[in-house]
Order: C-alpha cells, then sequence, then structure tokens
C-alpha cells in the first residue's frame, strides 16, 4: 500500500471521530439558550443532557466486543450517520422535550461507538502491516480527534447561538454536514479486525471487573471525571446568565472550552505524577476536585465572571487527571484480553457523573432551601470522603504491573 494511501485510511477515520465529537458536546453551551428561549425548566434541560448518556453507555459497553467479533468497519461505519441523524433531529425538535430527547440519545450513540470503536481502528490503521508510524501515533491522533472535537464543537455552538442564523438550528444542521463528510471519508477505510471465532457471550465477559482494586479504587473515583466537568459547563453558566446578558450562549461555551483545554493541557503532568503500586494520580486529582467544588461554590455565590472562570480551570484540571489517573489503573488492572471491556465499563462509570446536573437542579427546585452553594459545597466535602476511602483502600489493594497509559482514552467528554 502506498504512503499516500495510508494517510487517506487515518485521516478518514479521524474525520469521522472529529464529527461525531463535535456532535456530542454542542449542546452543552446551548442549556442556556433553551432555559431562556423556550422557557424550560433547569431540571428538564438538564435531563436532555444526561440523556446522552442512555445512548453512549450501550454503545460503549456493547460496541467494543462486537467490533472485536464482526470487525470494525460494520460498526464505525454507520456511527457517523447516526450522529448527523441526532443532530437533525436536534435542529427541527425546537422545543419538544421528546424529539430533543432522542436526538441527544443518537449523539450519545454516536459517540458510544467512536470512542470505543474508531480508537481501536485508528490504533490499528497506525501500526504495522498498515503503517510504518511511530508506536503511539495512533493514540495521538485518536486523542487530538475526540478533543478537538468536543472543544470545537462546544465553541462553536455557542458562537452561532449567539450571534449566528436560525440560533436554535444553525450548529446542529452544520454538524449534520460534517458528519455526512466523515461517514463517507470513512466508508472506504480497510479492515483491521478479522472476525472472531469466540462466541459472543465469551466476548462479552469482562473478568477483570471484579477486581478488588477496581472496584474500591477505580469505581469510586469514576463518577467524579465527569461529574465534576460538566458539573461547571452546564450549571455555572447558567446561573451567571443574567450577569452576562450581552453573550450568555457565548459565555457558556467559553467556559466548555476553558474547562475542556484545562483537562487536556494537564494530561502530560497527569501521567508524570501516576506511580504503580500508589494512588498518588487518584489523589491529586480529588484534591483537585476539592478545591474545584469549594471554587464553584464560591462562584455561585458571588456569580462574577472571574469566580466561575476560576472555578472551571481547577475543576477542568482536575477532571484531566481524574480521566488519566483511572485509566492508568485499569491499563494495570485488566487482563490481556479484556483492556478493551474493562476501560469501557471505566467510561461507562464517568459519565454517570453526567447526572449530576440534573440532581442538583431538582434538588434546588423542589428544595429552595437547598441552593447551589451549599451543593456544591457538600461536593467538597464527598470529594474529600472519596479521597480518604481511595487512599485506604490503595493500600490495602497494590496494583499490579506497569503499562504505560493510553493517551487515546484519556481524550474523551
Amino acid at each position: 500500500m502506498k504512503s499516500e494511501d495510508m494517510r487517506r485510511n487515518w485521516y478518514g477515520v479521524c474525520a469521522a471521530m472529529f464529527a461525531i465529537a463535535w456532535g456530542g458536546n454542542e449542546f452543552t453551551p446551548l442549556l442556556v439558550f433553551y432555559k431562556h428561549e423556550y422557557d424550560m425548566s433547569g431540571p428538564t434541560v438538564d435531563v436532555l443532557l444526561f440523556a446522552y448518556v442512555l445512548g453512549m453507555i450501550p454503545a460503549l459497553l456493547i460496541g467494543g466486543p462486537l467490533s472485536d467479533r464482526y470487525g470494525r468497519r460494520p460498526l464505525m461505519r454507520p456511527a457517523a450517520f447516526i450522529a448527523a441523524a441526532g443532530s437533525m433531529v436536534l435542529a427541527v425538535a425546537t422545543d419538544d422535550v421528546a424529539l430533543l430527547a432522542i436526538g441527544r440519545i443518537l449523539c450519545g450513540i454516536a459517540i458510544g461507538l467512536a470512542m470505543a470503536v474508531g480508537t481501536s481502528w485508528l490504533k490499528e490503521l497506525s501500526s504495522p502491516p498498515f503503517s510504518r508510524d511511530r508506536v503511539g501515533s495512533g493514540a495521538k491522533r485518536a486523542a487530538m480527534s475526540l478533543t478537538a472535537g468536543f472543544g470545537i464543537g462546544a465553541g462553536t455552538a455557542g458562537v452561532l447561538a449567539e450571534w449566528g442564523p436560525w440560533p436554535h438550528a444553525f450548529s446542529y444542521v452544520l454538524n449534520a454536514a460534517i458528519c455526512l463528510v466523515g461517514a463517507v471519508w470513512v466508508w472506504n477505510v480497510p479492515e483491521t479486525k478479522p472476525k472472531a471465532r469466540a462466541g459472543l457471550f465469551a466476548d462479552l465477559k469482562i473478568p477483570s471487573a471484579g477486581h478488588a482494586r477496581f472496584l474500591l479504587v477505580v469505581v469510586p473515583l469514576a463518577p467524579w471525571v465527569f461529574g465534576a466537568a460538566i458539573g461547571c459547563q452546564a450549571i455555572l453558566p447558567s446561573l451567571i446568565a443574567p450577569e452576562v446578558e450581552a453573550a450568555p450562549m457565548a459565555f457558556a461555551a467559553l467556559i466548555s472550552v476553558v474547562t475542556l483545554s484545562c483537562g487536556f493541557a494537564i494530561q502530560t503532568v497527569a501521567r508524570r505524577i501516576d506511580r504503580p503500586g500508589s494512588a498518588r494520580a487518584s489523589q491529586v486529582a480529588l484534591a483537585l476536585l476539592i478545591l474545584g467544588m469549594a471554587a464553584a461554590a464560591l462562584a455561585s455565590a458571588l456569580l462574577t465572571i472571574w469566580a466561575v472562570l476560576l472555578a472551571a480551570v481547577v475543576l477542568g484540571a482536575g477532571y484531566g487527571i481524574a480521566l488519566v489517573a483511572g485509566l492508568s489503573e485499569v491499563q494495570r488492572i485488566a487482563g490481556p484480553g479484556d483492556l478493551a471491556g474493562l476501560t469501557a465499563v471505566y467510561y461507562a462509570l464517568t459519565y454517570l457523573g453526567f447526572a449530576v446536573p440534573a440532581t442538583l437542579a431538582y434538588l434546588n427546585e423542589y428544595l429552595p432551601a437547598v441552593t447551589y452553594p451549599w451543593m456544591f459545597g457538600f461536593g467538597a466535602v464527598a470529594a474529600a470522603a472519596t479521597l480518604l476511602f481511595i487512599t485506604r483502600m490503595s493500600r490495602r489493594h497494590p496494583s499490579g504491573a506497569v503499562i504505560t497509559p493510553d493517551p487515546a482514552m484519556s481524550a474523551s467528554l
């Protein structure tokens, strides 16, 4: 195969993953838009945000094993079309909550497939016999594709909703068009995974999920990863919207970009902090999340731009280290045949954090005395309790062999 053909192969997968990731995060900065333009309640829009997870978790847990059995192409080919369909449903839904939920679920299915299948496919395309690129090239390409899609998707959606035409639809239509380009580009990428002969039930087994360290160290950390990040992106911009009345959607997009950028930038440091046999990276992450929750409590009380930005920076840093810390643990715990499966379980647990905004919104609406400063303050206390628990459990259950974390696995929101 010619070198130019090889470049086209991985470009196609990158393009599809970028487009799907864009669609996965474009809804977040528009929460403010739905609240103010359509008078949706806080709990309603936060439940719509969480609906994404209802599609993503099954796609994560089933898509990876199915791609190991049937190959990458049958699972990844339709993913960009599913993402385009999700964006188009969101574009026509306006204030129809049921349609918005369907659109979000479709986007969740697509990003679950991209994370579970696309990352593996890209790594294989960047390795012999398909390529002679350096070891780790595929992982870096996957990381860049996903992170760029998440960040640019949120930023573009907020800007277009603020200053572009058809604020309720234009960003979604744009993403649908980009997804179709990605779908066409990825269609003829060669298969890298021969069909497996083992039974489907055997493919779905994940023995390492019962490992004591996974249950007692990784599982308690996992919901904090996106619970902190999405709590910052979904809640604080809505609270401060009256203070940034001139451009509330653009400010929401800025908060998303700041949070994601800080999380991505600190991942190199996180890999240096992590040490096999200890929980140091998890401890540093939770320490940052304690500070971040305290900063969010202060920001929700003061409602100033700089306080919100400070909370976004600290929570973003905590999110970045927590994600890499958990994945590092997973890669040391997993057996030779269930790394992808255990990683999918970990991601599924991290995305449970998407329930945080809806939970806090319902508490605030039905128990008005439970204000956001108090809830974020409780979050800081809960993070401290998690830190103490993980520190104790990590000493009782030391980790296994050293395995270098895969940066591609640490690129997702």
